[in-house]
């Protein structure tokens, strides 16, 4: 049977909400010594509550001082260094989820137009019908497999060096830059032309003769 999940906020009834402190303050000093044996460090727990006339120590009087003196004698900005609060805390976990779900919804896009590009290189699927965001990531995503493939290309060719000098060789940035393929340009129908106006300049989609290093992906998932 699957545990129900406890909704954070406050508990309104008095009985319950001290059933509740008991438990939760047996587990947390539960946990804190399991932290404290398995991984050799050095710790302590002090809980006030209006249920207790003393504050709950762990793991003795004195071993809290011990832990609060070593803590008093780092620099100030050592210590609130990685200090937070409920709501920094919270804060921290939203940024890194958000943060994920970017890296997710951008490795989904990816593979999406790699699936969009193979069923165009099988005829399963034609180019007619799409817009122009998945024509830009079409476009970006061949000329990064272009790119590869000329790189790999390139080492093929060169002869084997000696080691240093293969090293500096490989750290050398790439010379030759790959341009669209002109078969992607091809299938699109005239009446899907259009063209890229910017402040100075206007790029025709259909251009054969696009320039990989004039690239402008306008979409948030490409570079």
């Amino acid at each position: 049977m699957t545990r129900k999940k406890v909704k954070l906020a406050y508990i309104a009834n008095d009985s319950a909400r001290k059933a509740t402190y008991k438990k939760r303050k047996r587990g947390l000093m539960k946990k804190v010594s399991e932290l404290s044996t398995l991984c050799g460090i050095e710790a302590c727990a002090i809980i006030f509550s209006p249920y207790d006339s003393q504050p709950e120590l762990w793991p003795s009087p004195i071993g809290v001082q011990r832990v609060l003196s070593q803590f008093k004698k780092m620099p100030e900005m050592e210590q609130s260094k990685k200090m937070v609060n409920q709501e920094t805390f919270l804060r921290q976990r939203i940024a890194k989820a958000n943060e994920q779900l970017k890296k997710m919804r951008k490795d989904n896009r990816e593979k999406e137009i790699t699936r969009l590009m193979f069923q165009s290189l099988t005829a399963a699927k034609g180019l007619h019908g799409l817009n122009m965001l998945d024509l830009n990531d079409l476009g970006w995503l061949i000329d990064q497999n272009l790119k590869d493939i000329t790189i790999r290309i390139d080492s093929l060719k060169k002869p084997s060096l000696p080691q240093p000098q293969a090293q500096a060789q490989a750290q050398a940035p790439p010379t030759t830059q790959p341009q669209t393929a002109a078969w992607l340009m091809e299938l699109v129908s005239p009446q899907d032309q259009m063209g890229f106006v910017g402040d100075d300049m206007l790029l025709p989609f259909g251009d054969q003769t696009y320039n990989h290093n004039n690239a402008m992906w306008s979409n948030a998932f490409f570079p």
